[in-house]
């Protein structure tokens, strides 16, 4: 086919362009040297006689920190490394059919293969050079799965979003990878793979500055360090820009050749995938990680998950047939132990979780969620209203309800003064986590952890006051369904904690919560409990 050869002279030309900045700027570093160089041979050939002997030491007075600058910017740019996506870098031993299926893909495509396979937490696939010089001799984790790293090959790894491996079929793995896998043809190619580092390392060369503190000296070095940097990014900015389209339409222009018709079908099960990972994440693992537990089988979930919206979803109607078909994670030796590698790192991304487990980190299956998970919700969330309100010591729903409509009528018939008062605690203890993690982050062994930015990557805004209000009357109300009414704390994979009663969601609970936390109105709630069988005079379990 001639369009890829054609997109990937074209990506040569921009990148010669790219590389022609880094010739300017070198050259221009160089000038006054030059100019120096040659003045003074000239003297000391007699070429040039006494007259010359002030422009001489001017020229060599301006050679000299025009030189220094230049070399203090090119060690900083040498030295910085380039951001490198948090994964779980998957060695050969642990996944040799998936290694294999990639080659075989690659040799199809007429393409290099990419150096190792990684998995990221999140729907999205990608190849990332990780062959930096700053980056040589990083430290490597024993065993068979290690978070991040690369090996020393040229070629760039492949990331591949988790979700994918366990939701879609070989062969829709196969056919949504190919254009991904076909752009390490461009990759290969020297100036192309020139031009990427340089803009890597310029742009990580611009963040080192930016970060960079200490005495003024030292800032105003780094500043001059970043502005360099950023000066030659806007000037090759473009061409960079149109080099990258210009290899992804080579790619995808090659990866035509293989399972064409196939891509079409894998392209739908993304977004399905992006949804049901999406929903898994914001309704079921976020409650978790919350309370200091973390789900160890995410991407098993999200097949939980996606089978369970088959089932609802008209639109979905079929997709659970394909279940029947071998699952691309069946390509790995052990799906368990890299589940719950990505699970980890997914709880370290989107919630600033611990990098290791312990104590007050612990690993939940999905079969211990409702006692592990929902049930500690409500009983915790129970128990902080409670003590806002400053409850009895056996404190009843009677009591919970009497308690907040007579504060609403204090403050003049609204809530707002209590759910500030829910939320500065929730802040508080939020905090105090949030404290505890970085003091055993900073206590322990970092040097093999990727640094994330603090808070990580949130799945959610944070919850207004009213929002927590209703979300612990809500708990209170499903501990005493609990406790006397013979409900239980369940999973819907599709909306997270679900209260059960005689096995049976009960999804009706939210409109007499809202009455009574919005308008101080408790009877729909009164209503609801009674319909259910719910005793409000008797004591609630808390923590």
């Amino acid at each position: 086919m001639a369009l890829p050869e054609t997109g990937t002279r074209s990506a040569r030309d921009h990148a010669l362009a790219v590389l022609r900045v880094r010739g300017v700027a070198l050259g221009a570093a160089l000038l006054p040297a030059a100019a120096a160089v040659v003045l003074l041979a000239g003297g000391i050939t007699g070429r040039l006689g006494d007259g010359w002997d002030a422009v001489r030491w001017a020229a060599v007075a301006v050679a000299v920190p025009v030189l220094a600058a230049a070399a203090g910017v090119a060690a900083v740019i040498a030295r910085a490394r380039p951001a490198v996506s948090p994964t779980v870098q998957v060695e050969e031993s642990a996944a040799p059919d998936l290694y294999r299926l990639i080659r075989d893909l690659a040799d199809r495509l007429d393409v290099p293969p990419p150096s190792a396979i990684a998995l990221t937490p999140d729907c999205d696939s990608w190849l990332e050079d990780r062959a930096h010089g700053a980056r040589r001799g990083l430290p490597r984790l024993p065993g068979l799965l290690r978070p991040g790293g690369a090996r020393r090959g040229d070629a760039p790894v492949l990331v591949i979003g988790s979700p994918f491996l366990w939701w879609m079929r070989v062969a829709e793995l196969r056919a949504l990878l190919a254009p991904v896998v076909a752009g390490t043809g461009p990759s290969a190619h020297p100036d192309i793979a020139a031009a990427r580092r340089f803009v890597r390392g310029l742009d990580a060369a611009a963040a080192v500055a930016a970060a960079a503190g200490g005495p003024l000296p030292r800032r105003l070095a780094y500043d001059f360090v970043g502005w360099v940097a950023r000066l030659l990014l806007r000037v090759g900015a473009s061409h960079a820009a149109e080099m990258e389209r210009m290899v992804a339409a080579a790619a995808a222009a090659r990866a035509q050749r293989v399972d064409y018709g196939l891509r079409v079908v894998a392209q739908e099960q993304v977004g399905l995938a992006y949804a049901g990972w999406d929903r898994l994440l914001t309704r079921v693992a976020l409650p978790a990680w919350r309370t200091g537990r973390w789900p160890e089988r995410l991407d098993a979930g999200v097949v939980a998950a996606l089978t369970e919206l088959s089932r609802r979803d008209r639109l979905a109607e079929g997709f659970a047939t394909r279940l029947g078909e071998r699952p691309a994670c069946d390509l790995l030796e052990e799906p368990g132990a890299v589940d719950r590698a990505v699970s980890l790192l997914a709880a370290r991304l989107f919630h600033d979780g611990p990098a290791e487990p312990g104590p007050d980190w612990a690993p939940v299956d999905w079969p211990q969620y409702p006692d592990e998970v929902v049930d500690r919700i409500w009983r915790t969330e129970a128990a902080r209203l409670f003590a806002v309100l400053r409850a009895t010591e056996n404190p009843t729903l009677a009591e919970l309800i009497d308690r907040l409509v007579g504060e609403a009528a204090a403050a003049g018939g609204g809530t707002e003064e209590l759910a500030a008062r829910i939320g500065a605690v929730v802040a508080r203890e939020a905090a105090a986590r949030e404290g505890a993690v970085r003091a055993g982050t900073a206590s322990g062994d970092a040097g093999e952890v990727v640094p994330l930015p603090s808070g990580g990557f949130p799945l959610q805004p944070p919850r207004s006051g009213r929002d927590l209000l209703a979300e612990h009357i809500t708990a209170a109300v499903c501990c005493a369904a609990v406790d006397t009414a013979g409900a239980a704390p369940g999973l819907d994979w599709l909306d997270g904690p679900a209260l059960l009663v005689d096995g049976e969601r009960r999804a009706d609970l939210a409109r007499p919560v809202l009455a009574l936390a919005e308008e101080a109105d408790p009877q729909p709630l009164r209503d609801w409990l009674a319909a259910v069988g719910v005793r409000h005079d008797k004591p609630i379990r808390l923590v």
